[in-house]
């Protein structure tokens, strides 16, 4: 069956992918288009699996509100340069749709639910996106709050994603509190949320470090135990101001704490807020990316 360059485009706008990719599948196929999409898709799933190895700590962090569900996910790729591709972070905003749709258990779940909108699974649409854009692309967590009030605050276009989780009443839209306070998780990253929180062997540790600093220090070693003790607590004091979200100081207005800024904006509202709960995922953590020695790549090239 003979094809025509009409129909070249026409596979190219269905499947996104190369004009001289899209002629090669229709030549296998004898010019049936839905074959040469299922060739396509077959092609796409090998080169999925090759491509699976390589490194994908680039893509977005995202989240968002859907239908009164909190939801936070983040999606990985190979690039910046495909984080930025607008078929790429639609599928993202789809698998978040998914999630906030689905409850997915987990992300082996998540994968063998129905991509919002298809009839394929999230790993099928998956897998239709690395023969679409080339790339590794792998959906690697996601968070979700059914209950309370969620906000939603991405940073950077991507690499930061925050979901904050609160208890809110009197009728009031904490939706602005809510924002603010993800941007501070956003900016300072607290490694507790309150101070109730801190484990006692974190505790332990940090009296332990701040006693032997003042041992170490000539003007302080002298001094009494109790002495030392009690300018043990004033600096505990310091350590949840910097590694605890409600006692830090609130980005947006230093003459509160983020604890007394939610208690007073709310109260101005005509309310009451509580935080409950926050997820933050940044683009890429934990992942090691890989170090590419251009120059090694080159002379190895000419060789």
């Amino acid at each position: 069956m003979a094809f025509t360059a009409a129909d070249v485009k026409n596979l190219r706008e269905m499947t996104g992918v190369g004009m001289m990719d899209c002629k090669k599948a229709l030549t296998a196929c004898d010019g049936d288009m839905d074959k040469a999409v299922e060739w396509l898709r077959e092609k796409g799933m090998a080169a999925s699996a090759k491509k699976a190895g390589r490194i994908a700590a680039e893509g977005m962090a995202y989240a968002a509100v859907i239908d009164g569900v909190g939801v936070v996910v983040e999606v990985n790729a190979e690039t910046d340069f495909v984080g930025k591709n607008e078929k790429f972070q639609e599928f993202v905003k789809g698998v978040a749709a998914t999630v906030a749709k689905e409850n997915p258990a987990d992300l082996d779940a998540l994968m063998e639910c129905k991509y919002a909108g298809t009839d394929l699974t999230v790993l099928q649409q998956q897998q239709e996106m690395v023969l679409t854009i080339g790339e590794n692309i792998k959906v690697r967590r996601f968070a979700r709050f059914a209950t309370g009030t969620c906000a939603a605050y991405i940073h950077a276009g991507g690499k930061i994603g925050v979901l904050v989780n609160m208890e809110v009443e009197g009728g009031i839209d904490a939706t602005e509190i809510g924002r603010d306070v993800a941007m501070q998780i956003a900016a300072l990253n607290p490694r507790f949320w309150d101070k109730s929180l801190v484990t006692q062997d974190v505790l332990d540790e940090e009296k332990k470090i701040m006693l032997v600093q003042m041992d170490n220090d000539p003007k302080m070693a002298s001094k009494p135990a109790q002495v030392k003790e009690k300018i043990v607590m004033g600096k505990l004091n310091k350590f949840y101001s910097e590694n605890c979200l409600l006692q830090q100081e609130f980005v947006k207005d230093n003459q509160y704490t983020v604890e007394q800024y939610i208690a007073s904006a709310a109260k101005a509202l005509g309310g009451s807020v509580k935080f409950l709960d926050a997820v933050r995922f940044e683009k890429g953590e934990g992942i090691e990316k890989k170090q590419e020695n251009f120059a090694a790549e080159i002379a190895s090239m000419v060789k």
